[in-house]
């Protein structure tokens, strides 16, 4: 597949944080959480593709925005045809305890 995206293009405008074969986590131009992308200009990763993707957000959410202080957005609001997900900050008062 030929087609190309911002997403596609993965150019470093923001805060870089991880990049591998699979995916690269950057802050979100818009909304400047963390965003995992996945390399494959494809909006519906395999099961097991969606979890490893998950799983280096998550690493990154943790050490970013604070263990627990977060949850997963995979909704794609402005690119829908390439996979994405933003680690977005839980509201004040429904952080996790402990």
């Amino acid at each position: 597949m030929n087609v190309r995206c911002d997403l596609c293009e993965a150019a470093p405008l923001t805060t870089r944080y991880f990049a591998d074969d699979l995916c690269w986590i950057a802050d979100c131009e818009i909304c400047l959480v963390p965003m995992v992308v996945w390399r494959q200009h494809v909006p519906t990763p395999p099961a097991d593709v969606k979890d490893a993707l998950r799983e280096r957000l998550a690493a990154v959410a943790d050490r970013e925005l604070g263990a627990g202080n977060w949850t997963i957005d995979d909704h794609m609001r402005n690119i829908k045809d390439h996979y994405h997900a933003h680690a977005r900050r839980r509201p004040f008062g429904l952080l996790s305890a402990g």
